[in-house]
């Protein structure tokens, strides 16, 4: 089963917060972007506003980043951390700090983050995920409660794997064979893969599987994407399934990563992109530091999640 490859590249608990830092109007500079907050103000530190809403949102956000840390719940705790950063962030405007380019770039792009999270959780919540689509990905990724213990060689032409079946015909040695042919990582190893479920491999090749007694190797190649296979099916054994409740809140995030995944996709493809190729790589003292954790939302635009299933 394989429940281990549901974990997600993209945060989704991390959605709305691009960054910890909010920004803050002042009465005493315009470095920060004018924002319309009519709720109470709750500080002011050296004349600039702190309000309600403000601690609220950056609550919010710390508790996502944080959710084990239990000052996150702590109002008093929250509003002197947002104290702190003001004071940090005025002291910053009277260095002239938020006009140096490189700042400004960061300021940039953490906008360019906080509103690409809100677009793509808008789309989870005008798309959300309904039970059939859960329990669809259940049957497709749970499995039938079968594990495999398999060894395999990956060449690249067919008639190169049936040289190999006939070499194994004539006695040859499978793991021997594996190290000295197959191109896959296992190949070093003899051909070993371990113990895996069906949904963990490409269907061919499980597909393969399925058919074949403990002991016997393939008489024909098994073609996948990657290339032609001989497998060796060493054993087989019967394994827990859980529920699907159980596993409900994993495939939720995994059919979520998808609609994320689809949703950029779509974008891309009704986008005009031009990509510029530089002669040289940016230097690494003039490229802007990152000022915070790469946000959820600039890894769902610029991830993709790994294979379903794979023979290496």
């Amino acid at each position: 089963m394989k429940l281990h490859h549901l974990t997600l590249a993209l945060g989704l608990t991390a959605l709305i917060s691009a960054c910890d830092q909010i920004p803050l109007a002042s009465k005493q500079d315009n470095s920060a972007a004018p924002v319309s907050d009519t709720s109470a103000v709750v500080a002011t530190i050296n004349g600039s506003p702190i309000t309600e809403n403000a601690l609220a949102a950056y609550q919010q956000q710390r508790h996502s980043r944080r959710p084990n840390d239990p000052t996150s719940q702590d109002r008093d705790a929250v509003l002197d951390e947002l104290i702190n950063l003001e004071l940090a962030r005025q002291a910053g405007v009277q260095e002239g700090l938020d006009q140096k380019p490189d700042i400004l770039l960061q300021i940039d792009q953490q906008r360019r983050a906080v509103i690409a999270a809100a677009a793509i959780q808008h789309q989870l919540q005008v798309n959300p995920v309904s039970d059939e689509d859960l329990k669809k990905l259940y049957d497709d990724n749970v499995g039938d409660g079968k594990e495999y213990k398999a060894r395999h060689i990956l060449v690249e032409e067919q008639q190169k794997a049936r040289d190999l079946i006939a070499e194994l015909d004539g006695g040859a040695d499978f793991s021997e064979l594996a190290k000295q042919h197959s191109t896959g990582p296992s190949g070093k190893t003899g051909g070993e893969l371990g113990w895996f479920s069906a949904s963990q491999m490409v269907k061919p090749f499980s597909d393969a599987l399925a058919d074949m007694e403990k002991g016997t190797y393939t008489k024909e190649p098994v073609q996948t994407q990657f290339g032609w296979h001989v497998i060796i099916l060493d054993d087989s054994r019967e394994s827990e399934v859980p529920s699907f409740e159980q596993v409900k809140p994993q495939l939720k995030m995994m059919a979520q990563n998808q609609r994320v995944q689809d949703y950029v996709a779509s974008l891309r493809s009704n986008a005009t992109i031009n990509i510029v190729q530089t002669s040289a790589p940016v230097a690494a003292d003039t490229a802007p530091a990152a000022a915070a954790p790469e946000s959820a939302a600039e890894q769902g635009a610029g991830d993709t999640a790994g294979e379903t299933g794979t023979a290496e």
